[in-house]
C-alpha cells in the first residue's frame, strides 16, 4: 500500500533513507513506534526518531554498510537490544535494534518482534511496519503517557 498520510518532511526523507539502506536485508524488519503510527495515518503526530527492529545478522551488515558502530550498552530499566546502533545521517535519528527486548509490567523481559508485516510505499521506496493492531499492542506494552496518546490516535483510524 502507498503511505496514506501527510507526514513531516524530515520523517519522510528519513523513511526513504531507511527503506533504501534496508532494501537488501535478508530477514524481516519493521519500523515501529511513532513512525509506524504515522505511516498508518495517525494524526496529528510528531515523530522525533525512527525505531527499526531487525535481525542481528542484518544489523551487523547494515552497520558496516552505513559506517556506524554499535552504541554503548544502555542501562535503561525497560529497553534492551543485543545490537543497538544510532544513525544520524538523516533528518531524524534512526535507532536500529536487533534482538530488541522490553521489560513488561510483570518484570519479565520479552522480545519485540511483530507478528505482522505490512509493506508501505513512501516516495517509491518500500518500508515495513506491523499492522495497526500490532502497533497498538506495542504502545500498550510500552505504557508511557505519549504511548497512550498514540493509542487514542490509532483508535480513531478504526
Amino acid at each position: 500500500m502507498t503511505a496514506r498520510m501527510s507526514i513531516q518532511p524530515g520523517l519522510q526523507e528519513t523513511l526513504v533513507a531507511v527503506g533504501t539502506v534496508l532494501a537488501g536485508a535478508r530477514d524481516p524488519w519493521w519500523i515501529i513506534s511513532g513512525a509506524a503510527a504515522a505511516l498508518h495515518g495517525a494524526a496529528p503526530i510528531c515523530v522525533s526518531d525512527v525505531d527499526v527492529v531487525l535481525s542481528i545478522a542484518d544489523a551487523h551488515r547494515l552497520m558496516a554498510r552505513i559506517g556506524v558502530g554499535p552504541a554503548p550498552r544502555s542501562h535503561h530499566p525497560r529497553f534492551w537490544s543485543e545490537v543497538f546502533a544510532r544513525w544520524t545521517a538523516c533528518p531524524l535519528v534512526v535507532e536500529f535494534m536487533a534482538n530488541f527486548r522490553l521489560r513488561d509490567a510483570d518484570g519479565i523481559w520479552r522480545g519485540v518482534e511483530p507478528a505482522t508485516r505490512c509493506a508501505i510505499v513512501v516516495d517509491a521506496v518500500t518500508v515495513y511496519v506491523p499492522d495497526l493492531q500490532d502497533v497498538r499492542a506495542l504502545f500498550e506494552r510500552l505504557g508511557r503517557p505519549n504511548d497512550r496518546a498514540r493509542i487514542r490516535l490509532l483508535d480513531r483510524l478504526g
